[in-house]
């Protein structure tokens, strides 16, 4: 069995590529610049991007499974790519919110999960909570000012685990029992954003200091049109951490993790200590 896994380079997908390896199984991992992958060793490391799906042609050659990295512009023309290569089965990685957009939505991670569900093949979605590896976006602030500016620091989440994800999605593409399937996963800990950043102080070491900012500030601070980041990206994230403010909003969090490996989810604290040497 050959498993192809797009996104490999990304920070579920290298986890997906080093699981499978680890059952046994053929991966051939996808990757924009394979000379600069880093992948492990066995993996067949290919070229191609699933924003110019006939990049995918030779990839396909002889897949039985995919593991699927969300990009919602071109998932029906890849999905019908892998159905007419031969896969059989694909594990989409989504997100715990697509639950909440419309099918016909464009864009977003519903887009993609619709795509493969009305594929006709098997499929399993898993839906992490918020990513514990957002915070890497944080690294040099913390590296270089020991300093995170964000606002709503009583916001609460169940920040995941990326090695989490990879497990269960390795699983889902090697196992059976896991057609038709929708994971959702969470940390073992409903945590504010402000002790987040006192667990990433005390995996490095140091304090890392938290300052509140207001909605207004974080508009000011955050915007950066070239970066993707405009005024309806940012009142997106504002109202996403507004509503889970003080506990207030839906955190959510499933026993699936535990159901499905045996053991519970990785706190937060156990991911800072793992990410330790991208902070200091």
């Amino acid at each position: 069995m050959t498993v192809l896994v797009t996104g490999a380079t990304g920070r579920v997908g290298r986890g997906v590529v080093a699981e499978l390896l680890r059952a046994g199984v053929r991966v051939r991992a996808l990757t924009r610049r394979p000379e600069s992958a880093g992948l492990p060793e066995g993996a067949e490391v290919v070229r191609g991007d699933l924003e110019n799906p006939e990049s995918l042609a030779e990839a396909l050659k002889g897949v039985e499974r995919m593991y699927l990295f969300p990009v919602a512009e071109t998932a029906r023309e890849v999905v019908a790519m892998a159905r007419r290569a031969g896969v059989r089965r694909i594990v989409v990685l989504s997100g715990a919110l697509a639950e909440e957009e419309a099918d016909d939505e464009e864009g977003g991670y519903r887009a993609v999960e619709v795509a493969v569900q009305e594929s006709g093949l098997e499929w399993t979605l898993a839906r992490p909570s918020e990513f514990a590896a957002n915070w890497l976006d944080y690294a040099a602030d913390i590296r270089d000012k020991r300093e995170v500016r964000r606002p709503f620091g009583e916001a609460v989440t169940r920040p995941t685990h990326e090695a989490d994800i990879a497990l269960v999605a390795a699983r889902a593409l090697v196992e059976e029992g896991h057609a038709g399937q929708i994971y959702v996963l969470a940390g073992p800990e409903a945590l504010t954003v402000a002790e987040q950043v006192r667990l990433i102080g005390e995996a490095i070491g140091e304090e890392v200091r938290f300052v509140e900012l207001t909605p207004e500030q974080a508009r000011a601070e955050w915007y950066d049109p070239e970066q993707g980041v405009d005024h309806e990206v940012i009142d997106w994230l504002l109202d996403l951490y507004g509503t889970s403010a003080g506990g207030s909003g839906r955190v959510p969090g499933s026993d699936t993790f535990e159901r499905l490996t045996g053991r519970p989810p990785t706190s937060f604290a156990r991911w800072a200590a793992d990410h330790a040497h991208d902070f200091r």
